[in-house]
């Protein structure tokens, strides 16, 4: 079951015009979850969720396969991230089963003006792409744990400003290798 384009790119549009309500509203269903750890700051965990929609909308569109490294780059790093926010493995996957939630409650609208057959092939698509995205994600967050637990000799410790400053500049860092594969692929 395939998607046609236009019904991708209607799909990616609506992710694109609603990706800040849903980065607040992602961040809402997370409530203290956020910013239960003064290690990163809520604006950075908005900036992480809004990064994760920006790639989606581009991996049910044209680029799926030029993004899709991209989308294991930043899942990866989401994990990493949330091993510094002192998650558990499960709030991992749990909050990416959020963006799941997410999506389909704001695509809804778009499903039902579509034949079922497109609407379908979408919501495969995006659920196949979440369910990657989650296991990339405990990936990275086992990857950053071991590591954090391995520098420490088994007792983690977390430089605050440090990690912040790094995590901002891998953030920027993934934002422009998106940006230059969407280039790229449109000029």
């Amino acid at each position: 079951m395939r998607a046609s384009q236009p019904a991708l790119l209607a799909a990616g549009r609506v992710i694109a015009q609603l990706r800040d309500s849903m980065v607040l509203q992602w961040a809402d269903w997370l409530g203290d979850r956020i910013t239960a750890t003064p290690t990163i700051p809520r604006h950075t965990v908005e900036r992480e969720f809004r990064l994760l929609l920006d790639v989606i909308t581009e991996m049910v569109g044209p680029l799926r396969r030029e993004v899709n490294s991209v989308w294991f780059h930043v899942c990866e790093h989401y994990g990493r991230m949330a091993s510094t926010r002192g998650l558990a493995a499960g709030e991992v996957v749990e909050e990416l089963q959020f963006l799941r939630e997410l999506l389909i409650r704001n695509l809804a609208p778009v499903m039902v003006a579509m034949r079922a057959r497109q609407s379908m092939a979408i919501m495969l698509r995006l659920n196949r792409v979440i369910d990657k995205g989650v296991s990339v994600a405990v990936v990275g967050y086992t990857d950053a744990l071991v590591a954090t637990l391995f520098a420490q000799n088994g007792v983690p410790m977390f430089d605050t400003q440090q990690d912040t400053a790094e995590i901002e500049r891998q953030l920027t860092a993934l934002e422009q290798e998106l940006h230059a594969v969407v280039k790229q692929r449109r000029h």
